[in-house]
């Protein structure tokens, strides 16, 4: 009797791979569509009118009376709307109405409150009135801190245990309701800046400049502290702020001490937005502060956004508001901004996208392949990828390579409000001084470290040599010939010419130390450096500051430490030089100069000028200078003021960072203006065009897994018919 024929488990499993292989291959060419397989989005979102965007760690604060970096700026100017916003176009930067009707008018009165003729001195100014108007029909987004009962009580302002059961997030909350925005917001927004709970980073600054709002603090700081439950809600709407009037809904005037023009600025930023009762009450409760539910967790807002999701393990969702007042695109601009098609959209209702979607990237390279296959927006430059992305072409500026033009990417530079130093401690008995052997020494380094050599090297190129204190940008910067140090460059052909070496070493012998050696001792000049860099990474830039003094034959010894004894070096004047930077708070060249006035000194004072220099003639024209407006006379004050410290060179003023970022070709309408840091809703995004270029750029490629499923049953084929040659060998 025949055996029964047996199947080899070996051979089944073979034939079972090669099956198993071209059924996959079969739904992968049979599902293929427009899609690219590695499109991380939805499908639904891929012609959506989305910006996306990333980011690597979470935003620390949301509520504008504590949030002050521009990580948290990136959504808390897209939510929140001061009384002034900077023009989106204009240059240099010109501040203009957001809520408010008009630009506020300021009347300055004498210390009887009796109005000054135009023109009064400032010694005869005590107060200055802001006089603000805000445009009416503005509303705050929708939100459960408004929602109502038929009866007229808020709904959500007395959660239960077993309300809070089901709640999550902000959107678990099925009733939102709106109302107008008031001057009253104003007000307590204001007011908020003291809140004992808060504690704001302009607190005391303002306190020094808004009638009563110390006052204020003292008074709530007592209450507050004389509270027994201190997790209650703390209403500081009882506590009166003498400096601050609402007038009627639509109008308030605020009280500051003497004249201070630079509150103008202060208005625009969003430690100035109004800020609803309800939603401050609302999310005090027990129970919501227990889930991290918080007005700095989820703001509430009358701009052109609202967080619709803020989870920073995964993402951070910004939406359009429904309830976004009438806004639009600015209709004047620049021949050159007409040129890179930044008024296509003059006119038109704003904003133009409908949602941002923020995705955690922590790792720089997914980042830069997600933006290269077109799953990103925009994309920083890292050190990592720079060189893929940007080249120099000899003297000339930056080029981008080309496999990023061969994607239409666009590259976008700016010179940020900024500048990165190092200074000499001007207490210090060998580096500082303002003798004239002291100032020789000074510039004799100005001139020996080559900060064009330092951009080239350590920032990619991404910054320009400073002459000065004030960057581009700023009221009194001067281009060209007018605004070079002239006690370290040279005009030439057109361009600063750093000075030689010799001219150093001519200046470092009328100091006193020819060849760096203390011509009264005998010794080698050693200066001391204070720096926190003490990584790996730091290492080549320290080794290439000693290479720079070396060139003097001075010796420079490092110093590293941590950044709180960093710190406090500076607040006691114990080091001899040291590096650090400023960025504009606003655009005004106070904001700068303030660094190098005396009264602002870090030892004793405890203000921002840690280089501790005085120069009496610098602080004179800083005072006059001050609170002046912009106009001839104040430009030429600041030129004598740049010369004084060019003169003294109490800094080695190093260089403005620029900003380098690339840009696909379906975004559009990018200026650049750094601060205006509610620049989203000006932006648009092409979705089509984004969608179809995604789908080229990331078509998947089948020939290889074709050819190898070929290869597999090319290669079981004769075990295949060896097998069945011996199946029915047997079965005979």
């Amino acid at each position: 009797m025949p055996r029964t024929a047996t199947f080899h488990p070996a051979f089944a499993s073979s034939l079972f791979a090669c099956l198993l292989g071209l059924f996959l291959f079969s739904i992968l060419v049979g599902g293929c569509s427009d899609q690219p397989l590695n499109d991380p989005y939805p499908k639904d979102q891929s012609e959506q009118n989305i910006l996306y965007t990333a980011f690597a760690e979470r935003p620390k604060h949301l509520d504008p009376a504590r949030s002050y970096s521009e990580d948290e700026a990136r959504y808390v100017a897209q939510i929140y709307e001061p009384l002034l916003q900077y023009n989106y176009l204009k240059k240099p930067f010109a501040l203009e109405p957001l809520t408010a009707a008009e630009m506020p008018k300021v009347a300055y009165l004498d210390r009887d409150l009796k109005p000054l003729p135009e023109g009064a001195s400032e010694q005869d100014i005590a107060f200055s009135e802001y006089d603000i108007r805000l445009k009416p029909g503005i509303r705050f987004q929708p939100h459960p801190a408004f929602a109502k009962t038929p009866e007229g009580r808020f709904r959500y302002h007395d959660l239960t245990v077993e309300e809070l059961q089901g709640i999550k997030t902000i959107a678990d909350f099925q009733e939102t309701g709106f109302r107008e925005l008031t001057a009253e917001d104003y007000l307590y927004g204001i007011k908020r800046l003291v809140h004992p709970q808060l504690h704001s980073p302009i607190a005391d600054l303002m306190q020094e400049h808004i009638v009563g709002l110390k006052a204020l603090s003292e008074q709530a700081e007592k209450a507050f502290a004389s509270s027994k439950d201190k997790s209650a809600f703390f209403d500081i709407r009882g506590y009166p702020l003498e400096g601050v009037t609402v007038i009627d809904p639509h109008h308030l005037k605020i009280r500051l001490k003497g004249k201070y023009p630079q509150f103008r600025y202060w208005l625009a930023m969003t430690f100035f937005s109004p800020v609803p009762w309800q939603a401050d009450q609302f999310y005090n409760q027990k129970g919501l502060v227990a889930k991290n539910i918080s007005l700095d967790w989820y703001p509430v807002g009358t701009g052109a956004y609202l967080m619709e999701e803020n989870n920073p393990n995964r993402r951070i969702v910004l939406a359009r508001n429904p309830n976004y007042h009438d806004d639009y695109y600015p209709t004047e601009g620049s021949p050159e901004d007409v040129k890179e098609g930044l008024l296509k959209d003059a006119g038109k209702k704003l904003p133009f996208i409908d949602k941002v979607v923020s995705i955690l990237e922590k790792e720089t390279i997914p980042y830069w392949n997600k933006f290269l296959q077109g799953y990103f927006d925009a994309s920083g430059l890292a050190s990592d990828n720079f060189d893929q992305a940007v080249s120099f072409a000899g003297q000339g500026g930056p080029e981008l390579t080309p496999e990023m033009r061969e994607k239409n990417i666009r590259l976008e530079t700016e010179v940020e409000a900024s500048i990165f130093y190092m200074g000499f401690n001007m207490l210090d008995p060998v580096v500082g001084g303002y003798g004239e052997a002291q100032s020789k020494l000074r510039r004799a380094i100005a001139i020996a470290v080559d900060y064009d050599e330092f951009i080239s090297i350590f920032a990619n190129g991404r910054g320009i040599v400073a002459q000065g204190a004030l960057p581009p940008g700023i009221f009194g910067y001067q281009e060209g010939e007018a605004g070079i140090n002239p006690y370290v460059f040279d005009w030439k052909d057109g361009a600063p010419r750093r000075k030689s070496l010799d001219e150093a070493k001519k200046l470092l012998a009328e100091a006193g130390y020819p060849d760096g050696v203390d011509a009264k001792t005998g010794k080698p000049l050693v200066l001391y450096y204070d720096v926190t860099a003490a990584g790996a990474d730091s290492k080549s830039s320290l080794n290439w500051y000693r290479k720079q003094f070396a060139k003097l034959g001075i010796q420079l010894v490092l110093r590293t430490t941590d950044y709180n004894q960093f710190q406090q070096k500076i607040a006691s004047g114990n080091m001899q030089l040291y590096t650090w930077g400023w960025n504009a708070d606003y655009p005004d060249p106070e904001n700068f100069l303030f660094l190098l006035n005396g009264a602002n000194a870090k030892v004793g004072p405890g203000g921002e000028n840690a280089s501790n220099y005085k120069n009496p003639e610098f602080d004179r024209l800083f005072e006059l200078m001050r609170n002046m407006d912009d106009g001839p006379e104040r430009q030429a004050i600041i030129q004598q003021m740049q010369d004084i410290i060019r003169r003294d060179s109490p800094w080695l003023f190093g260089y403005y960072p620029m900003k380098f970022a690339l840009y696909h070709d379906w975004y559009k309408n990018l200026a650049s203006n750094l601060m205006a840091r509610n620049r989203v809703k000006y932006q648009r995004i092409d979705a089509t065009q984004r969608a179809e270029l995604r789908a080229e750029w990331n078509r998947p490629i089948y020939w290889p897994l074709l050819v190898g499923l070929v290869l597999l049953i090319v290669a079981l084929l004769p075990a295949w018919l060896s097998y069945r040659k011996r199946q029915r060998g047997t079965a005979l």
